[in-house]
């Protein structure tokens, strides 16, 4: 059997612990769709989805068709998937035979689904995303009058389940007023819909970020992204949600690690460089070892001479340029260390901890970049804990 050079593992307690926090936080009242686009972050969706579903969830979102067909064939539950982004014109009817909920943000999703629900004799389940002032995507004004008529005219083809939008950076406070904008705007369109005999059963807007700082954005259901996954969305709402609180531990817990193990090790002697180019130099005799996973793997080359990873227990520097499949580490204090032994990449061991937040503290990154780079062909396996 092929094995690949490095492994992700996944924890069943992190993840249990994170949902529990996200309960605690929205209430009883929303139900909670995991947002598993990009892969579920990096996560790989059919690893994922199984694990979620195990721990009592049921309702997903993703980006588009093809991450819905994904997310349906690793479900063992029969979960609810909602296609918040694209659906290719000649995908509807897939779309729409399995009763898979999704967006609409313009008048020509909106009439393809008609044409395509009418032919196929199926109602198609829709989400009415408007645009509130974030001017990405959304249900244009101009076309609110055309939009409600097609919607009165197509009921025997049409279950509108939804009616949303998203917010505009909801994890900084230099959006504040620009969010209660949206707010208020979304308040007014939901009043003129329902004016005119259209009343979606679910109405939706709040990401991780405005779960945690906007609880008036709770509604009937929240999309939650990047905190299932143990990270925040921004420092800022990490302090926004410990604020007035006395305990100001993290109550979130990063569910992936990522390991891998030493391909060779070898002695370098004083005043030669290591590896690519001269960005390097011994300046005294040092032992170091090659580590089988590089760029290619989702180890960004930024992090060349500035990054660390963990060995025999002990933070070790990544020296010259991450290469394509593998980097250099520095081991001259671990005069033990030998081919095969376990590397962290990600991880715990000993008293050490590296984390994806250190990567981005350090290149000014975001957590869902760096996560969502990680490539879908390194294997993921679950653990129990974390």
């Amino acid at each position: 059997m092929v094995q690949q050079t490095s492994t992700l593992y996944l924890s069943r307690e992190a993840l249990q612990n994170n949902l529990k926090f996200i309960r605690k936080v929205v209430g009883k009242r929303p139900q909670i769709s995991l947002v598993v686009k990009g892969n579920a972050y990096g996560h790989g969706i059919e690893t994922y989805i199984p694990l979620a579903e195990e721990l009592g969830m049921r309702h997903f979102s993703v980006f588009s068709d093809y991450e819905a067909k994904q997310v349906q064939a690793c479900s063992t539950k029969n979960s609810k998937i909602m296609i918040m982004g694209m659906v290719d014109n000649k995908n509807m009817s897939w779309v729409i035979r399995n009763e898979i909920e999704f967006f609409v943000s313009d008048l020509d999703r909106l009439q393809h689904a008609i044409k395509t629900a009418r032919r196929m004799k199926k109602k198609a389940k829709i989400h009415l995303e408007v645009e509130t002032g974030m001017n990405r995507t959304g249900l244009d004004p101009k076309d609110f009058e055309e939009v409600v008529q097609l919607l009165q005219k197509n009921k025997s083809v049409l279950d509108v389940v939804g009616l949303c939008t998203h917010f505009a950076g909801a994890e900084s406070i230099s959006n504040y007023y620009r969010i209660h904008r949206q707010i208020k705007k979304f308040k007014k369109l939901e009043i003129l819909f329902a004016e005119h005999g259209i009343t979606p059963p679910v109405k939706h807007a709040a990401c991780s970020a405005a779960s945690v700082s906007y609880p008036q954005t709770r509604m009937d259901l929240v999309r939650i992204g990047i905190i299932q996954y143990g990270f925040w969305p921004s420092d800022e709402t990490f302090i926004s949600y410990i604020n007035d609180r006395k305990n100001k531990k993290n109550p979130l817990t990063p569910i992936l690690s990522w390991e891998s193990k030493i391909m060779s090790v070898k002695d370098v002697p004083a005043g030669e460089f290591v590896g690519y180019g001269d960005s390097f130099l011994a300046n005294e005799p040092m032992r170091i070892a090659v580590v089988p996973v590089g760029y290619t793997n989702g180890y960004s080359r930024i992090l060349s001479n500035d990054s660390s990873i963990l060995v025999h227990g002990k933070r070790v520097g990544v020296i010259g340029a991450v290469n394509m499949n593998l980097l250099i580490i520095d081991v001259s204090q671990i005069p033990e260390v030998r081919k095969g032994d376990k590397v962290v990449l990600v991880g715990q061991q000993g008293e050490h901890t590296i984390s994806f937040a250190s990567f981005r503290k350090q290149k000014d990154a975001l957590n869902y970049e760096l996560l969502a780079r990680l490539p879908e062909n390194i294997p993921r396996k679950i653990i129990d804990y974390v």
